[in-house]
């Protein structure tokens, strides 16, 4: 399965604050990469190695051997090869060699390559592509760079099953993903075809998701996932990649971490000198571990607690998940927090239930750390082999391991005796989304169908992926007719998500509650705190003192709004916390607490932590997201120069990114540049599709020069572009009034407080210029509304008996 090319490369949905993605926001999975075709060993030839290591495998214990077992557990561990470990682990190289994992990445070779290259043509948008084979190669003849016809070599295959997808490798050390896939599932099931990823789009070449394009590179989006001991090595002078790996595909040490240590535990024979077996983790969280059903309720009871911190899926979830990386140091078995920031919940990747959206795949980590099963002690090898990765036992019976049959394979449990086929365990709890456009893959979080928050919330469930003929409220009612009206479920946080992004005046309070709330998971409380629409300081500090780090990073991303003469003593503990996503993220908050302001003892532990910081935007140097990170953390360092230089950099390899373009132009501002982030604006414009922020802040420099006509029409297009930023209808009608055009300005703010209604400053403008117009009656009606969002407002309760005199 070609998982992690493609399915996460979208078009990037611009944040209009200025201010920096997030590491996590830097697209789904940035990975690092492989030098192509220099590296020697790939240069050797794949099956030299193979035989090389296969060599290795029947020599090595019985090898020369003038180092001592504690010098080589003291040595910096190196990659054996997955053939080494072979020898020794016999049977768990032939599971993993029929695996996805096996195939994530090959050589485009005979043995290799699913799709047929015998002339064959696909059209899409305009374009005939034709795929054909010449002097033993692999071709593909598309449109280039420039949209006309240009004939690429395939490379690497990328995947198995259902799809595959090929890679094309540019002089630069660029590795680019076709979007053009091989649908490799039998002919009756709709494959043996070409199809592209993105069916519903026209992806042209000035497209960001044009082969040729940055969202389309291998070497930051896919290697680190689809190979082992991925370097992605990417020179920023000279905008060039070097990218190495150790093996190919996925082995045995892209989970375990590199061999060396325990081969030299092998040759010496030195079991009892060496607990670990010199491993660098011990997957052992099941040794020992049985589940039973408890006599009363038949519920599945794990034998022993389970760690907070769960080896497995941390390691699982490397790949597994929606995140960015911050280093490419990563070890197995350590909290993926340490070496990669994952996403939140947000509105964006998901549905306020937690599920992720159909067109934005988050992956099994974020759902499954959202589960019940999770909480209970549940790890990814109870239900799939970890070689293999195949299921543990056919259909129900994966489930049938720890859930009795005789309680949950039922008809009063199923109430579905008459259908046919009988819905399955996972028809209900782990419902399949399709991504990719054939990939059918299931929700992790193995959740309770409730068809009444799709009621409350638009959320889907189960019920409705087979009864799509009938409506939620239908579902809700039959499930309360057989179970009654008690609903169930572990994931009941969806209320408080869905009242913060539909901004609800109790948004505060129900994210609050979530927050704090001991049975609720961990990064669910993380995201209730990152989401607060104000930060409250009780919920950060507790928020900072939480075990799991997913908790402390919300917390942290809760006090952006934070007045930085507040933040010291709220951020600093965290610059020497145990966790380097933690330590970076803090020292990205105190960038603009000044040195004189930063507390002498502290100043040590500051410097350490941003070099931490630095270092991880420049990893990610080929990215405009991470570039304009660093860009922002230097301005508020007050080191223009140095913010400048990243934010041109960022728009080198990318002209049309809106929030380094936008970050410029207020770097400009502030510099008493007005028109150099005039022209900024407009260049970035000239070269984009229709952009709300970037109207928005033309418009804004345009006010500060005192061209109001043109201001004006630059805020419009912001308002009208994305209704759903209220702020931008609220800026617009304040400028319609400096206009004199009053009547204008209050029917503005009426339309954005018909999809705002809660929108704080559009209601107290309302109120002004209501007034003004001396229309009592409509100020009257917009300050009791008002009054609703902020009880207790002595002024405003003021201004309603004046306006009902």
């Amino acid at each position: 399965m070609a998982k992690g090319a493609g399915k996460h490369r979208k078009r990037d949905k611009v944040r209009t604050q200025v201010r920096p993605p997030r590491p996590a926001d830097v697209l789904p999975q940035p990975s690092p990469a492989v030098r192509p075709k220099s590296a020697t060993w790939i240069a050797i030839g794949f099956g030299a190695l193979l035989l090389v290591l296969m060599a290795g495998a029947l020599t090595w214990f019985n090898g020369p051997n003038n180092v001592s077992i504690e010098q080589r557990q003291t040595a910096e561990p190196t990659f054996v090869g997955s053939q080494t470990c072979s020898g020794c682990h016999q049977r768990e190289a032939d599971l993993w060699q029929n695996s996805q994992h096996r195939h994530a990445m090959d050589h485009a070779s005979d043995a290799s390559v699913r799709g047929d290259f015998n002339d064959t043509a696909f059209e899409y948008a305009g374009t005939r592509s034709r795929f054909f084979r010449k002097d033993q190669k692999f071709l593909v003849e598309t449109d280039g760079p420039d949209g006309k016809l240009a004939t690429f070599e395939v490379k690497y295959t990328f995947g198995l099953d259902p799809l595959q997808q090929y890679l094309i490798e540019f002089p630069d050390g660029r590795v680019q993903a076709l979007s053009i896939a091989w649908d490799t599932r039998p002919k009756d099931q709709g494959g043996q075809r070409w199809f592209h990823l993105y069916p519903d789009g026209a992806i042209t070449h000035d497209d960001p998701l044009h082969l040729t394009k940055l969202n389309q590179n291998w070497n930051f989006m896919c290697a680190e996932c689809h190979s082992t001991a991925v370097h992605k090595n990417y020179d920023a002078t000279k905008d060039r990649f070097a990218t190495t790996f150790s093996e190919i595909s996925v082995g045995c040490e892209a989970c375990h971490g590199a061999g060396s240590r325990h081969v030299s535990w092998a040759r010496q024979n030195a079991k009892s000198r060496d607990p670990d077996n010199g491993l660098l983790v011990k997957f052992d969280e099941r040794a020992g571990i049985t589940w039973s059903a408890d006599a009363g309720t038949l519920t599945p009871i794990r034998s022993a607690p389970a760690p907070m911190l769960r080896k497995e899926v941390e390691t699982c979830g490397r790949c597994h998940a929606r995140r960015g990386q911050l280093s490419e140091d990563w070890v197995p078995g350590r909290s993926l927090s340490e070496t990669h920031r994952v996403s939140l919940l947000d509105r964006q990747r998901f549905h306020a239930d937690g599920q992720m959206r159909d067109d934005e795949e988050t992956y099994n980590y974020a759902p499954f750390k959202q589960s019940k099963m999770f909480a209970k002690g549940v790890t990814c090898s109870d239900c799939h082999d970890p070689h293999s990765a195949a299921l543990k036992a056919p259909g129900d019976g994966v489930c049938g391991q720890c859930h009795p049959a005789e309680k949950y394979q039922t008809a009063a449990h199923r109430q579905h005796a008459n259908v046919t086929p009988s819905p399955t365990c996972a028809s209900c709890h782990i419902p399949e989304r399709r991504y990719m456009v054939v990939d059918r893959r299931h929700d992790h979080s193995f959740r309770i169908p409730r068809p009444d928050l799709s009621v409350l919330s638009g959320t889907p469930n189960a019920c409705n992926d087979c009864h799509r003929d009938r409506s939620a409220g239908w579902a809700a009612q039959q499930v309360e007719a057989w179970f009654g009206p008690q609903r169930h479920g572990y994931q009941a946080y969806a209320p408080a998500f869905h009242a913060a992004w539909s901004e609800a005046i109790d948004a505060q309070a129900q994210l609050g509650a979530v927050a704090q709330a001991g049975d609720v998971p961990a990064l669910v409380r993380a995201s209730a705190l990152a989401e607060l629409p104000r930060p409250e300081v009780d919920l950060i500090r507790r928020g900072l003192a939480d075990p799991d780090p997913l908790v402390r990073l919300g917390a942290l991303d809760a006090m952006e709004a934070i007045p930085a003469d507040q933040l010291w003593g709220l951020a600093s503990p965290q610059l020497t916390d145990p966790v380097r996503g933690v330590r970076i993220r803090a020292a990205e908050l105190l960038a603009s607490v000044s040195p004189s302001r930063q507390p002498a003892a502290d100043r040590d532990r500051f410097a350490q932590a941003a070099a931490e910081f630095v270092t991880a935007q420049r990893l990610n140097s080929d990215r405009p997201e991470a570039r304009t990170t660093l860009g922002s953390f230097f301005a508020r360092q007050a080191n223009a120069a140095a913010a400048e230089a990243e934010y041109r950099a960022a728009l080198t390899l990318d002209p049309s990114f809106s929030p380094a373009v936008i970050n410029l132009s207020d770097l400009y501002r502030q510099l008493g540049r007005e028109s150099d982030g005039e022209r900024v604006l407009r260049d970035a414009l000239s070269r984009s599709q229709p952009s709300a922020p970037l109207h928005h802040a033309l418009g804004l420099s345009l006010v500060r020069q005192k061209r109001n006509d043109a201001a004006l029409d630059e805020l419009r297009q912001a308002a009208m572009l994305d209704p759903s930023r209220s702020r931008y209808a609220y800026v617009y009608a304040i400028g319609l009034h400096a206009a004199g055009r009053r009547d204008d300005a209050l029917a503005v703010l009426k339309t954005n407080l018909s999809g705002h209604p809660n929108d704080h400053d559009s209601l107290s403008a309302a109120i002004a210029f209501s007034r003004e117009k001396g229309d009592s009656a409509a100020a009257l009606e917009f300050a009791e509304r008002l009054a609703r969002l902020t009880p207790g407002d002595h002024a405003i309760a003021e201004l309603i008996k004046q306006l009902k005199r």
